[in-house]
């Protein structure tokens, strides 16, 4: 399919955000795994963009049982923090989102000598956070050599964001210490990363990493911005379900939740959901956090 026709699958500007969700990106993470039965069930993914900064909370979720299991989640450029995000700030984004009646419902650069390079390491509750910097190949290898067992198609989709970004946050799961920590199956741990950076965007094809083809994967985008921004994906499976200024009483909220004070005084929200077959997520969703310009199209991985 040409670029040119898929650029229209989605193009988002009058009519109608980056802030990572488990997570994001820092939202949107694949999985990788060794012998079990754990599942990353679903993502949720705020990606906040203000003065030069993306803060990208995420948090994962995951069922079924074995010892080990992680995610790995491409970043437009390198973290300078990676902390628990805040307690309750992705429900409270999805209570603003939720109709009524569900309320109640449930490349620049790579590593040298071929080795990636650790950039940030740090631990979250039952998650081991590291950032690396490095080529898909090293970053592969690093993988590997922790543990982790990397499915077939993991190559080709390392490749494809370490051409725009060779950083990558790995989030490993630690079972043993979910239990320790009493955690149960379906519990999720958000993770926040301070990224300073000019060309936020959030990736959506790593999500698909391990997955069959016909695997339906499910995500909750929030994108807030200082002003209406305009989004562009390449490909199919997202729809934009909300657009419009932030609520005073929405952002007061955000911003009494532990590390969510520098939220400014007004922002424009936006909220997209995918739920799409593995085997169409070939692509990533572009931001501009300024109204009067255009996405970058190279920002949506698709080739031009």
């Amino acid at each position: 399919m040409s670029a040119a026709r898929r650029i229209g699958f989605l193009t988002v500007t009058v009519a109608t955000i980056v802030a990572l969700g488990a997570a994001p990106a820092l939202a949107c993470g694949g999985l990788i795994g060794e012998n079990g039965t754990i599942q990353l069930v679903r993502t949720t993914t705020l990606a906040a963009y203000s003065d030069g900064v993306e803060r990208y909370v995420t948090a994962f979720e995951f069922t079924g049982s074995g010892d080990e299991v992680g995610s790995i989640i491409p970043l437009p450029d390198v973290p300078t923090k990676v902390e628990r995000g805040g307690d309750w700030t992705l429900q409270r984004l999805a209570l603003e989102v939720a109709p009524i009646s569900d309320l109640s419902a449930e490349a620049a650069t790579t590593a040298a000598a071929g080795v990636a390079e650790v950039l940030l390491e740090v631990e979250i509750d039952a998650l081991d956070i590291t950032v690396l910097r490095g080529g898909g190949d090293e970053v592969g290898a690093w993988a590997t050599e922790h543990g982790f067992f990397l499915t077939p198609d993991a190559p080709e989709i390392l490749d494809f964001y370490a051409r725009r970004s060779p950083v990558f946050m790995a989030a490993r799961f630690n079972a043993q210490r979910a239990a320790d920590l009493a955690q149960e199956p379906g519990d999720s741990t958000p993770i926040m990363a301070t990224i300073p950076t000019d060309d936020p965007w959030v990736p959506i094809r790593i999500l698909g990493l391990g997955a069959s083809g016909d695997t339906q994967i499910k995500a909750d985008v929030f994108v807030l911005t200082p002003d209406e921004p305009n989004l562009l994906a390449g490909g199919t499976g997202m729809t934009l379900d909300r657009s419009e200024p932030a609520t005073d009483f929405l952002l007061d909220d955000l911003r009494s939740d532990v590390g969510m004070e520098w939220l400014p005084a007004e922002m424009w929200l936006s909220y997209l959901k995918l739920d799409a077959p593995a085997a169409e997520l070939d692509y990533d969703l572009a931001i501009s956090a300024n109204h009067e310009v255009a996405a970058n199209f190279a920002d949506t991985g698709v080739p031009a």
